[in-house]
């Protein structure tokens, strides 16, 4: 695990010690809660992208033999 050093204005930091109190636990650990949910929603969105790729590259795109034109979408 790393240590890191962040700069926190007085007022946001004197709020995030309440909440922490609030909740029992410390502001290293809201810190790291935090940390962890942006990473996680960064894997999420990163395997969602290789999952649409592959699928991508996998599929032959092929659509039944259908010629769709714009008459026959906007039904003009």
């Amino acid at each position: 695990m790393k240590n890191i050093t962040l700069a926190v204005d007085d007022q946001v930091l004197e709020q995030v010690k309440l909440t922490a109190a609030e909740q029992g636990t410390t502001v290293d650990a809201l810190v790291r809660e935090f940390f962890a949910t942006v990473a996680a929603k960064r894997r999420a969105k990163d395997e969602a992208r290789v999952a649409l790729l592959r699928l991508a590259c996998e599929t032959s795109g092929d659509m039944g033999g259908k010629n769709w034109n714009r008459e026959a979408l906007y039904d003009r």
